[in-house]
C-alpha cells in the first residue's frame, strides 16, 4: 500500500464504511425489513402398536423376523428424524401448503426469504432450515419445530409434519407386514406338505404292519405278562402248600398242576409273542419305528399350528395401525415472532464490524507509522 491509497483510505472513510454503514444497515434491517418467523413446536414419541412380539411368544417374532422392540423403537426414530428433513416430505408438503410461495412471499427479507426461482437442491435446505427436528438420547423424544411468517401456517405445518410422518411409516411397516406374509403363507403350504407326508407315513406303517399302536401293545403286553408271573407265583405257593399234606395222585394236587402248567405255557406265549415277528420286524423294533413316526408327525403338527398363528397375526399386521407417532405436545401456536433473534443478531453485527473496523485501523496505524 503506497501513500497516496493511504491518503485515500482515511480514518473516516474507514470508519463509515466498515463500521457506520453496515450497522446502520443491519438496525433499518432488522428493525423495518426482516420477516417475522413464527415457530410451532411439537413434541412426539415414536411407539410400536403391533403385538407380534406378545403372540406366541418369541418363536412367533422370530418366524416374523422380528427384533427386540428397544431395537425396533430406535431404529424408527432414527427413520423419523431423518425424514423429517428428506425429499419426498419437502414435495408432499409443497403440494399440500404450496411451501415455494409462502417461503419467497416476503419481497423485502432478501436474507431469510427464498427465491422464487430456487433451486431444487437450494429448495431443500432452505426447508431443512425451516423445519427443524432434534433427538433426545435419553427419553427418545422428537422435538419438531415448523417456522413460518404467519403462525397458523407454521401450526398446520407441524401438525402436517407430524401427520405424514406417521402415514409413511405405517406404510412402510405395512410393507413389511406383507412381505412377511408372503413368506409365512409359504410356511404354512410347506408346513402343511410335511404335516400331510408325516401322516401318511404313520398310516402306512400301521396298514403294512396292520398294528394300530405298537407302543400300547408292548406295554400291555408286558403288564399281562408281568400279571401272569404274579399268578405263576401264586400257583407255585399253592402247590406246594397241596403237596405238604396231599397225595401226588390227589385231585386237587393235579389241579393246581394243571394250572400251574397252563400259566407257564401262556407266560412263554406272551413271552413269544414280544420278542418274536410281525412281518418279519420285532415287535420291539417296530415299536422304536412307530415311535419315530409319532414323534415326526407330532412335531409337524406343532410346526403347522405354528405357522397358521403367524400368518394370521401377518395378515392382522398388514391392515392394522402398527406405528403411531405418540404426540406429548401439539403443535403449538405461537404468540410471538421466534426468527430472527433481532438483538442479538443486530448485537453480532455491531461486534463483528468493530473487531474487523478495530483490525484495519490498527493495520493502518502500523503502516503509516513504518512509512515516516
Amino acid at each position: 500500500m503506497n501513500l497516496n491509497s493511504l491518503k485515500f483510505v482515511t480514518p473516516a472513510r474507514v470508519t463509515w464504511a466498515l463500521f457506520v454503514i453496515p450497522v446502520a444497515l443491519a438496525t433499518v434491517f432488522y428493525a423495518v425489513v426482516a420477516a417475522d418467523r413464527y415457530a410451532s413446536v411439537a413434541v412426539v414419541s415414536v411407539r410400536d402398536t403391533s403385538s407380534s412380539a406378545s403372540v406366541g411368544g418369541s418363536s412367533v417374532a422370530s418366524l416374523l423376523g422380528g427384533a427386540g422392540g428397544a431395537s425396533l423403537s430406535l431404529v424408527d426414530t432414527f427413520f423419523v428424524q431423518n425424514y423429517i428433513q428428506s425429499s419426498d416430505l419437502l414435495l408432499k408438503l409443497d403440494k399440500r401448503f404450496n411451501l415455494r410461495a409462502h417461503y419467497s412471499a416476503p419481497r423485502l427479507d432478501l436474507l431469510y426469504r427464498l427465491s422464487a426461482d430456487a433451486r431444487r437442491e437450494d429448495f431443500l435446505d432452505y426447508f431443512r432450515n425451516r423445519v427443524k427436528v432434534t433427538l433426545d438420547d435419553t427419553s427418545g423424544l422428537l422435538t419438531i419445530e415448523a417456522q413460518g411468517f404467519e403462525p397458523a401456517f407454521a401450526q398446520k405445518l407441524a401438525q402436517a409434519v407430524v401427520e405424514e410422518t406417521e402415514t409413511v411409516l405405517n406404510e412402510n411397516a405395512h410393507r413389511i407386514a406383507r412381505d412377511r406374509l408372503v413368506f409365512a403363507e409359504r410356511e404354512v403350504e410347506r408346513t402343511a406338505k410335511k404335516q400331510a407326508k408325516a401322516r401318511a407315513d404313520l398310516l402306512a406303517f400301521q396298514t403294512q404292519h396292520r398294528l394300530l399302536d405298537p407302543l400300547s401293545q408292548a406295554t400291555a403286553n408286558s403288564t399281562l405278562t408281568a400279571s401272569l408271573q404274579a399268578t405263576q407265583a401264586k400257583q407255585e405257593a399253592d402247590l406246594k402248600a397241596a403237596e405238604a399234606y396231599l397225595s401226588e395222585d390227589s385231585l386237587q394236587v393235579r389241579s393246581l398242576r394243571g394250572q400251574l402248567e397252563a400259566t407257564k405255557a401262556q407266560i412263554e406265549v406272551e413271552r413269544l409273542r414280544a420278542t418274536g415277528t410281525v412281518d418279519g420286524s420285532q415287535l420291539t423294533a417296530l415299536t422304536s419305528q412307530y415311535q419315530n413316526l409319532m414323534a415326526l408327525a407330532v412335531f409337524a403338527d406343532d410346526e403347522h399350528k405354528m405357522a397358521l398363528t403367524t400368518a394370521e397375526q401377518a395378515r392382522m399386521d398388514t391392515v392394522r395401525k402398527l406405528k403411531t407417532l405418540m404426540v406429548l405436545e401439539p403443535a403449538t401456536l405461537p404468540d410471538m415472532a421466534t426468527y430472527p433473534h433481532r438483538i442479538i443478531d443486530w448485537l453480532t453485527v455491531f461486534a463483528v464490524c468493530g473487531m474487523i473496523f478495530t483490525i484495519v485501523r490498527l493495520a493502518m496505524a502500523t503502516i503509516r507509522e513504518h512509512q515516516d
